[in-house]
C-alpha cells in the first residue's frame, strides 16, 4: 500500500503514512507529519509543525497551522477554522505557537472555529459553526458561540416514558437500575401538607451507604459543568433539592444521563463512576452526600486515566 497524492497538490513532506490520499490543490509543508489511511480533501493547507494521526478525515477548505495536533480517527468538517495566536499581528511572530489538540475520535463540524491552546477531548463532538473558546471535555457535544455543552455522545436517557409509566404504579421508596454498572436512580416518599411538603430518605436503607461528608453546589451559571471526575473508593449520592440539573454517569463502557428535577429524586454513583453535572437551572441547588472524608488522592480527574484504570480492573477480575 502506498500514498495517493493528486498531481495538482503541492506536497513537500515525506512523512506521510501508507494509504493516505491527498487531493488536488492541497499544500503540505516539508515537516508536516500525516499518519496512515487519512483522507486530506481538496484545498487543505498543512503547515510544518502539524502532526496528524491515523484514519483522519480533513474535509475541504481547512487550514492546519503550526501547533495543531490531530490524533487518530478524527473528523474535521469543511471550512473548519484553526488558529494558533491569540493576539496576531502582521509580521510579528511569537516565540512558540500555542498547541491545539484534537484528541482521538473527536469530530469538528463544518465552519467551526477552534481558538488556540484548547483541547477537544476524546470522542467530543463540536457542532457546525461553533466557536470553541476553551477546552471541551471527553464525549461532550458543544454548539453555539461561545460553544457550550448541550449533551454527551452515546448517553442513554434512563428516565424514559416506559420507566415513568411503570413508576406510576410503584410506591416510594424505590430504585431503578441504569445502563451504567451500579448506578441507580432513587425515588423517595413525598408527603404534601398544608403546612409544607416533606421528603425523607434513610441512609443504609434507601441510600446505600452512611455519609461522612456533604457539600452543596449552587449559583452555577448554566453554561458551566461541574464534577468531571471519578473516585477510587468514595460513594456519592446526589439530590437536586431545588431547580434542576443533569447528571452524566459513565463506567468506561456505558454512559447514561439523568435529569434531577425534584427533591424526592436522587442518583447513586458508586466508586469508579465518571460523573459530570451540567444544565443547571438558575435556581438549582445540588446536595451531594459522600461516603468518605475529602481526600485528593481518591480523585481521578483525567478521563483517559479513568478509562485505563477501568480496563486494568476488568483484566484483573
Amino acid at each position: 500500500m502506498s500514498t495517493n497524492i493528486h498531481s495538482l497538490a503541492d506536497v513537500r513532506s515525506q512523512n506521510i503514512g501508507n494509504g493516505t490520499r491527498i487531493w488536488q490543490f492541497c499544500v503540505v509543508f516539508a515537516e508536516a507529519q500525516i499518519g496512515e489511511n487519512c483522507n486530506i480533501c481538496a484545498n487543505v493547507l498543512i503547515e510544518n509543525d502539524v502532526v496528524i494521526g491515523n484514519n483522519v478525515t480533513v474535509k475541504s477548505g481547512v487550514q492546519l497551522w503550526d501547533g495543531v495536533r490531530i490524533e487518530d480517527n478524527v473528523f474535521i468538517g469543511p471550512n473548519a477554522t484553526f488558529t494558533n495566536d491569540l493576539m496576531p499581528r502582521s509580521k510579528v511572530y511569537p516565540d512558540q505557537f500555542l498547541k491545539t489538540v484534537i484528541k482521538a475520535g473527536a469530530s469538528i463540524g463544518a465552519n467551526a472555529t477552534i481558538l488556540p491552546g484548547v483541547t477537544v477531548a476524546e470522542g467530543a463532538m463540536v457542532g457546525a459553526g461553533a466557536v470553541v473558546t476553551r477546552s471541551v471535555p471527553p464525549n461532550a457535544i458543544v454548539v453555539g458561540n461561545p460553544a457550550r455543552i448541550t449533551g454527551y455522545t452515546n448517553a442513554k436517557d434512563s428516565t424514559g416514558a416506559k420507566t415513568q409509566q411503570q413508576d406510576v404504579l410503584r410506591t416510594p421508596p424505590y430504585a431503578n437500575s441504569t445502563s451504567v454498572n451500579g448506578v441507580t436512580v432513587h425515588k423517595f416518599p413525598l408527603i404534601p401538607d398544608l403546612r409544607g411538603s416533606l421528603t425523607v430518605g434513610e441512609f443504609e436503607r434507601h441510600i446505600p451507604f452512611s455519609p461522612k461528608r456533604y457539600f452543596m453546589v449552587f449559583d452555577v451559571p448554566s453554561k458551566e459543568t461541574r464534577g468531571e471526575h471519578a473516585h477510587h473508593a468514595c460513594h456519592q449520592f446526589l439530590i437536586c433539592v431545588r431547580g434542576s440539573c443533569a447528571v452524566l454517569a459513565d463506567d468506561g463502557q456505558s454512559r447514561t444521563e439523568i435529569t434531577l428535577d425534584s427533591p424526592d429524586k436522587g442518583i447513586y454513583l458508586p466508586p469508579m463512576t465518571w460523573g459530570v453535572q451540567y444544565k443547571y437551572s438558575e435556581d438549582a441547588v445540588l446536595l451531594v452526600f459522600a461516603s468518605h472524608h475529602y481526600d485528593g488522592k481518591d480523585y481521578i480527574r483525567n478521563y483517559t486515566d479513568f478509562i485505563n484504570i477501568t480496563k486494568e480492573k476488568s483484566v484483573t477480575k
